[in-house]
């Protein structure tokens, strides 16, 4: 199973955060808001079998992680704004770099999925999906569409609380956060695409309530625990071709 972190990380296993690559082709600029990062640690050996060959699992501490990472895209040319909610693992591409494996990604706009599915061969599908801000308190809510089988729903409530300094910032923290290559298989063939952003501006955030099918829908082990939480209010983004 999944489980929440609950020891310190151990400093001789750390690895250090690494700065994003230049992405001199640039397919689509974007900002990201309201981003919420959840974590759970998860035993390796359940998460290997399910990422290609050709990638190697990243560990932190010798253990795996799960991230469900709700937030709202603007910008996207077409579709100036739409909620989206990935379910990801971390991984060691062929060339040592660290990277993204999606499990599922859901989003509300059907071109956008349609799109990514297409351009990036994304495990992207449509939700019916809400982001809302009351009281300093954010909900994150969606459900998969009909076509969908085995459903997909979500329903996340965080409270963002004060943004850390970067000094107080852990290699686990950036181990989680600092990604900025995705990988993906087209037509059996592993590809990748970079992303450039600014330094997330990370803030501390507590989880209210979590309430998800997404683990069992991509037939992952259910999380366990209270999952490691941060929040990131906006940042602008460079996303790169698929190569």
């Amino acid at each position: 199973m999944c489980f929440a972190l609950n020891r310190p990380a151990e400093a001789d296993t750390a690895l250090p955060s690494e700065a994003p690559e230049v992405v001199s082709s640039v397919v689509m600029r974007q900002t990201w808001k309201n981003l919420t990062f959840l974590h759970w640690r998860c035993e390796p050996d359940l998460i290997r079998p399910i990422i290609p060959a050709a990638l190697t699992l990243d560990t932190f501490d010798g253990e795996a992680w799960v991230g469900l990472v709700p937030f709202e895209i603007h910008g996207t040319p077409g579709i100036p704004h739409f909620p989206e909610t990935n379910l990801r693992t971390y991984v060691i591409g062929p060339d040592g770099g660290r990277a993204v494996w999606f499990f599922s990604l859901d989003a509300a706009r059907l071109l956008a999925v349609l799109g990514a599915r297409i351009g990036y061969h994304l495990p992207y599908f449509w939700a019916k999906m809400s982001v809302r801000l009351v009281d300093g308190v954010i909900r994150y809510r969606s459900r998969r569409h009909w076509m969908h089988t085995g459903g997909g729903i979500t329903d996340i409530t965080i409270e963002p609380a004060e943004r850390y300094h970067p000094a107080e910032l852990t290699d686990r923290d950036h181990f989680l956060t600092a990604r900025y290559r995705l990988y993906t298989m087209a037509r059996g063939t592993l590809r990748h695409a970079q992303i450039e952003h600014a330094p997330w501006p990370l803030a501390r955030a507590k989880a209210v309530e979590i309430r998800e099918t997404l683990f069992q829908s991509a037939s992952l082990p259910p999380p366990r625990g209270v999952p490691l939480v941060h929040y990131a209010a906006e940042t602008s983004v460079k996303i790169g071709r698929l190569v």
